[in-house]
């Protein structure tokens, strides 16, 4: 007997119909997750849609600091580009929505797990980093891409609309393409090739899973670390920083690390000279009078602003700032000096300064 006729077999096919009984639980909830991100921004909660409101620009722009493979350029691209962002949004809701649905009732199984499987790269590649008291988003999208790979091997083989399809149209389950994207049945491989597709896909969820665990946290080859970009810990980047004779200091701000469930807050600003002397200061009063016009930001969502206690920096934000001496006569001489930014918890941001 030929390999491809054994996994035709009856016992096979009778094997094969367990395995999708016993994944449907699996099934339903990689469906559910999708097709709830979908539904909440098309359905339940439409202001994820509504550029009026904080809607998912603002979401990717959290992502920035941390994105992997240059996805932080495409983002920050996006951002300044509003039609093909809009239109990302909502294509990329769509995609959860829809999959989810075709996971759910069964419709096209294998299709829908492979659009899991790309959903999960995309969340990883933008989001894994994130995740205040452990990577939350990377654990999700580990779990999906491993669960989509599954479903992608073992389709929708029971209790699915592939499966009724399969009864009711016997020459649609014996054809090749329907097997490969609705997954009533095995795949049309034989024994020998559908093992060899199932431990490719393996290695690459173990490279996936491993390399980007190890890349976050260490703890494989490497000490735990917390990651190249703090998911918890808030940091400004200072630079471009320009220093005027009277005392005005523009510099540009990214706040490139951080929760993004609360914004950075700077509660002072301080001019040093070279021999340690603070020759002006902005308390946080001052910092929250700062008018809005001192402040060019990069993008329209996430904002470098004057909140009521200082300056507030949310993640990803980008922003050119001025801040304007409170004293009239001041006139410094030429020589280096530093710009320091404290921060609620007491960190310290600095920039060297040239006048």
């Amino acid at each position: 007997m030929s390999t491809t006729q054994t996994l035709a077999s009856p016992d096979a096919t009778r094997g094969w119909r367990m395995a999708a009984i016993a994944l449907l639980a699996v099934r339903f909830v990689q469906g559910w997750i999708y097709w709830g991100g979908g539904t909440r921004r098309f359905i339940y909660a439409p202001s994820k849609l509504d550029t009026a409101g904080h809607w998912m620009a603002y979401k990717f722009q959290t992502a920035m600091p941390g994105a992997l493979l240059g996805t932080d350029h495409l983002v920050a691209w996006l951002l300044q580009h509003f039609t093909l962002l809009y239109l990302g949004v909502v294509v990329f809701s769509a995609v959860e929505m829809i999959a989810g649905a075709m996971l759910i009732i069964g419709l096209f199984t294998r299709l829908a797990a492979v659009a899991t499987i790309g959903l999960s790269i995309v969340l990883m590649l933008l989001f894994g980093w994130q995740g205040a008291t452990c990577i939350d988003e990377w654990t999700m999208a580990a779990a999906n891409f491993a669960i989509g790979i599954t479903l992608f091997l073992a389709g929708g083989g029971a209790y699915s609309v592939d499966s009724w399809l399969a009864r009711r149209k016997p020459r649609l389950a014996g054809s090749g393409w329907f097997n490969w994207i609705g997954g009533a049945s095995l795949l049309p491989l034989s024994e020998r090739a559908f093992k060899r597709l199932a431990l490719v896909l393996f290695w690459i969820a173990v490279a996936f899973i491993v390399l980007t665990y190890n890349y976050y946290r260490g703890s494989i080859v490497t000490p735990f670390h917390g990651g190249p970009t703090s998911p918890a810990k808030h940091h400004w980047t200072l630079s471009q920083g320009q220093l005027a004779a009277n005392g005005t200091v523009r510099f540009h701000a990214y706040v490139d690390a951080g929760t993004p469930a609360e914004p950075s807050n700077v509660l002072r600003a301080s001019l040093i000279s070279n021999g340690g002397q603070i020759v002006e200061e902005w308390d946080g009063m001052l910092l929250a009078r700062t008018p809005k016009q001192a402040f060019k930001n990069d993008f329209a969502y996430q904002k470098i602003h004057a909140g009521k206690f200082g300056l507030v920096g949310p993640v990803g934000s980008q922003a050119m700032v001025e801040l304007r001496p409170t004293q009239t006569d001041l006139s410094l001489p030429n020589g280096p000096y530093t710009l320091q930014l404290v921060s609620v918890n007491g960190h310290i941001w600095s920039l060297p300064l040239t006048r």
